[in-house]
């Protein structure tokens, strides 16, 4: 199962998630892919890749013709692979433009692979651009982080609906699996009150499992470990790790419409 962690707003959570939910996985035996997508490779920094060591990258697999087997790394998290992201992905936008079904191409680079994993995970740059277009042709199922904070959450059904129309221009059967609360902060006076508008508005395509705001989930990336690795008695920790039997529970269930 591919899964696309998708937002057009940065500071949301989004590669935190895709790190720890990855490393929670893993760690239950699993075979774990992880595609960094996002210039700034912050997953890639944050499982502990030096910035010097990041080629070869997704941006060869996707503009160079790079075998994909060929990029793919072992971490420090047993079961865990990675493609790294580089700052060469920059030019995806403008290079992709030259491929035939331009929208398709991460897709077809991945296909060789993917059936060696259990779970595949593409954390994409904040917005909907053509990487991310990419990503959601190519992908079963996306997952959109929320911060509980007003400015975050108005454009989520937006993006659904974007995502879901992309998929359907392309051929593609991608479903939101559900949208995942991260660095909720109850001491927020407003906190609560939008949860709750964005539980009853989205019913079970929240994810139950909420991510609070956690300082060790903050310095992990930092020191270029999983919080599992940081600190693994950390509430983040055990978050994630619930997070990770909600995610399977719904990945075995398929997907859902926001409709």
């Amino acid at each position: 199962m591919i899964t696309a962690l998708i937002s057009r707003k940065g500071g949301v959570g989004k590669t935190t998630t895709a790190v720890n939910l990855a490393a929670a996985l893993a760690a239950q035996g699993l075979r774990v892919l992880l595609v960094d997508l996002d210039s700034q490779a912050s997953a890639s920094l944050s499982l502990g890749i030096d910035r010097s060591r990041l080629a070869p990258s997704s941006a060869d697999v996707l503009l160079a013709g790079l075998p994909a087997v060929q990029a793919v790394r072992t971490t420090s998290v047993s079961g865990l692979d990675l493609i790294t992201a580089s700052v060469d992905l920059i030019r995806a936008e403008a290079e992709l433009g030259a491929f035939r079904a331009k929208e398709g191409r991460l897709k077809a680079v991945l296909a060789p692979i993917v059936r060696d994993y259990d779970f595949v995970f593409l954390d994409c740059p904040s917005s909907l651009s053509l990487l991310p277009v990419n990503a959601v042709v190519a992908a079963d199922a996306f997952i959109v982080p929320v911060v509980p904070q007003f400015l975050a959450v108005t454009g989520v059904r937006n993006l659904i609906a974007a995502a879901e129309r992309t998929a359907f221009d392309h051929g593609s059967r991608v479903r939101p699996l559900g949208l995942l609360l991260t660095m909720v902060d109850y001491r927020i006076k407003s906190t609560r009150l939008t949860v709750d508008e964005l539980r009853s508005e989205y019913g079970s395509l929240v994810f139950a499992m909420e991510i609070r705001v956690n300082t060790r989930l903050a310095e992990a990336p930092g020191a270029g470990q999983t919080i599992f690795q940081y600190d693994p008695k950390a509430t983040g920790a055990a978050a994630y790790q619930l997070m990770a039997g909600e995610f399977v529970m719904r990945a075995k269930q398929g997907g859902q419409s926001a409709a």
